[in-house]
């Protein structure tokens, strides 16, 4: 089974940058896509980024320009870099891993930009 560990988040200012990192373990299998989504309280969970077993990145349009999604196959872990942070990127960012069998989440990391 695959479980996934985000870190990263905190308080930041707007403008201000912020890294998560998602490690993978266990049975990893054939990676469909690795990807970081959003939920703020009250909202339904949305795609940030994603980025396929080939290396092709998807952003929101909120996000684009602004985040970059990368992979470190050998370490199987994935980055969200997050700069020029807004207010409107508060949320709890959770990472996503499709193998083709299942969908697995991440507990999340509270990601909070101060105006």
């Amino acid at each position: 089974q695959v479980q996934l560990v985000e870190s990263g988040g905190g308080l930041v200012q707007a403008g201000g940058s912020l890294r998560l990192s998602c490690a993978a373990s266990g049975r990893i299998g054939s990676i469909k896509a690795m990807g970081w989504y959003r939920q703020a309280p009250g909202n339904e969970r949305k795609l940030v980024a994603i980025i396929t077993s080939g290396s092709s990145t998807t952003y929101a349009d909120s996000v684009k320009g602004r985040f970059t999604i990368s992979r470190d196959s050998a370490k199987s872990t994935v980055y969200l870099q997050m700069n020029n942070l807004k207010p409107e990127d508060t949320a709890v960012y959770y990472c996503n891993l499709n193998n083709y069998y299942a969908n697995y989440w991440g507990q999340g990391t509270q990601v909070t930009v101060s105006s």
